[in-house]
């Protein structure tokens, strides 16, 4: 097999004996694949021709393989967030992709097993026809100030004890972003927010997510954590930040913003 290609087992990139993990940016040799038992290898197509390895998860690693955790890497490069090019590009468009052939392996309307379409990232049916694109679930996060130049900040049940960070939640079919951050607000802390803008977005193939940034004021409200999704919220000046997500998320590209005084 000739080319290049990116290594997965789940969310977990796989490196080569000797690789660091800053040199994933063009991918492995393809040949690589056939030291594994059965993977799944697939072109990406628009990524100037690599491909994709997937390798079932509990498969043991060939010798002086390793697995890093995508979200390291996503730490490592937090400067690329929202770029088209470069490592995370390529990277996530992979990741992706390796993600929904997992749970596109058969026809969601005649049940058959799906095949690949030679000229795009799709699944074709051989039997009904039916196209199958890769599901992309699009999510706001926002970063909400009020007029003493704090931020709103959310412990998550499922977040590290001690970790906050920015309200996010899916965008629901029929609804604008802009109603989405309202809405998502409002049910999960009680407060009202206005003038939104949108500052960035990120691919969030975790599993197939484009969180979508906004910034926003408070209007009214006081603040009542929803009790099940959100355990606590508050107001956070600069100068007493509580641990908050490590760099590479837009989340930590939001408050850094408003540290650095360029939200």
């Amino acid at each position: 097999m000739d080319g290049r290609a990116f290594f997965f087992q789940g969310n977990t990139l796989l490196l080569p004996p000797g690789a660091g993990d800053s040199q994933v940016s063009g991918g492995f040799p393809l040949d690589l694949a056939g030291l594994f038992s059965e993977p799944d290898v697939f072109n990406i197509h628009g990524d100037g021709g690599s491909a994709c390895v997937s390798v079932a998860v509990g498969q043991e690693l060939p010798q002086g393989w390793r697995a890093t955790p995508v979200r390291q890497v996503f730490a490592m490069e937090a400067h690329a967030i929202g770029e088209d090019t470069g490592l995370l590009g390529g990277l996530l468009r992979a990741l992706h992709i390796s993600n929904w052939r997992r749970e596109s392996v058969f026809c969601g309307s005649c049940g058959a097993k799906n095949g690949d379409s030679p000229l795009e990232n799709s699944r074709l049916c051989p039997a009904c026809g039916r196209s199958e694109y890769p599901r992309v679930s699009p999510a706001v996060i926002v970063i909400v100030l009020n007029d003493n130049d704090e931020i709103l900040l959310a412990h998550n049940k499922i977040f590290p004890q001690g970790l906050y960070s920015l309200i996010a939640g899916f965008n629901e079919p029929g609804e604008s972003l802009e109603r989405t951050v309202v809405r998502e607000i409002l049910e999960e802390v009680n407060v009202e927010v206005g003038g939104l803008r949108y500052i960035k977005s990120q691919p969030w193939p975790l599993p197939n997510s484009l969180m979508i940034g906004f910034s926003a004021r408070y209007v009214s409200g006081s603040l009542k954590p929803d009790g099940g999704e959100i355990e606590d919220a508050r107001w956070f000046a600069k100068d007493a930040l509580p641990d908050i997500p490590a760099p590479g998320s837009l989340s930590r590209y939001l408050i850094d913003l408003w540290l650095a005084g360029s939200l």
